[in-house]
């Protein structure tokens, strides 16, 4: 890695440049710092001269962000992030936070904890907001290279370098159309895999829980449809003969009950584990040791509604 000559840089540009890739606007960026636009104007040419690449560049509805600004966006977040509780020492006041906080989970996982978490940062740190990021293929890389703060999901294993705390747990319930013929008789297994099922794939490949379980059985199912989205499953499940098997506060929070009825699988299934993930760098930090407790408190309140 070259050495940089920080004398000669100006370190305030680096605020600059994290309004600007938040806003993908000159005009929003500087109204965000309190700055005049031509004052920000002046500051992205500058950064753009600094790291030799255009950063923002002009698109379908104002600007989008080059692959290098891609890349330096999280590490920026990070590095601004460590000067701010350098310089702080011990102290976070939530109550003075600004900004945002990236989690990465799923769609229905983010339905079933997120109005429970918006309400506590409601309380306590009125200014933060929240970003929900969705899963990727490997959704730990997000929280290695410092684009989210946290993961909330299924965490079999912990890399190196990540710490878990376990949320809750959830059983399984089988989701079916309120109307559906299997209503009307008692679902045991060999009726259960005669029917076509619907699967929810965040990742789009990979055995669900239920299909590891039929495969200690010696059995399988015949997945018909597959879809990256809980809510499209739903429609999807209210919509068609499809069956669905998923953990019970997911299905209780997507489906209108009155669409549907929620019967026990007809198999023993181990409950499945929600966790919250985060890159050990991040352990110690006061802002990251309130957001764990925050995201705890929320998720002690699955199940009460």
């Amino acid at each position: 890695m070259r050495e940089v000559n920080l004398r000669g840089i100006d370190l305030n540009l680096l605020v600059v440049l994290q309004a600007l890739l938040d806003e993908r606007s000159v005009t929003r960026a500087a109204m965000r710092l309190g700055m005049s636009q031509p004052a920000a104007s002046r500051a992205l040419a500058r950064l753009r001269k600094l790291f030799s690449d255009a950063l923002l560049v002009e698109g379908p509805g104002g600007y989008l962000l080059t692959a290098r600004a891609e890349e330096i966006r999280p590490l920026l977040h990070d590095t601004l992030t460590g000067v701010g509780e350098l310089l702080d020492g011990s102290a976070f006041d939530p109550g003075q936070a600004t900004g945002s906080v990236r989690l990465l989970m799923a769609d229905l996982e983010a339905a079933v904890l997120a109005p429970r978490l918006l309400a506590h940062l409601a309380d306590q740190a009125p200014a933060l907001d929240l970003e929900v990021v969705p899963p990727k293929r490997r959704p730990i890389d997000a929280l290695e290279s410092g684009a989210v703060d946290a993961l909330i999901g299924v965490v079999d294993d912990a890399p190196a370098g990540l710490r878990k705390r376990k949320l809750y747990e959830d059983d399984f319930v089988t989701l079916l159309r309120a109307d559906h013929p299997a209503t009307d008789v008692n679902l045991t297994l060999d009726r259960y895999l005669g029917l076509d099922h619907l699967v929810v794939s965040i990742t789009g490949s990979g055995p669900a829980w239920i299909d590891q379980a039929l495969a200690r059985l010696g059995r399988r199912r015949r997945v018909k449809v597959r879809v990256p989205s809980f809510f499209a499953a739903v429609e999807i499940a209210a919509r068609s003969d499809l069956v669905m098997t998923l953990p019970s506060s997911l299905a209780r929070t997507a489906a209108d009950m009155r669409r549907f009825a929620l019967v026990p699988p007809p198999l023993e299934l181990d409950r499945v584990a929600m966790s919250l993930a985060w890159h050990g760098r991040h352990q110690d930090s006061p802002r990251h040791v309130w957001l764990r407790s925050l995201i705890v408190a929320a998720a002690s309140e699955i199940g009460r509604w």
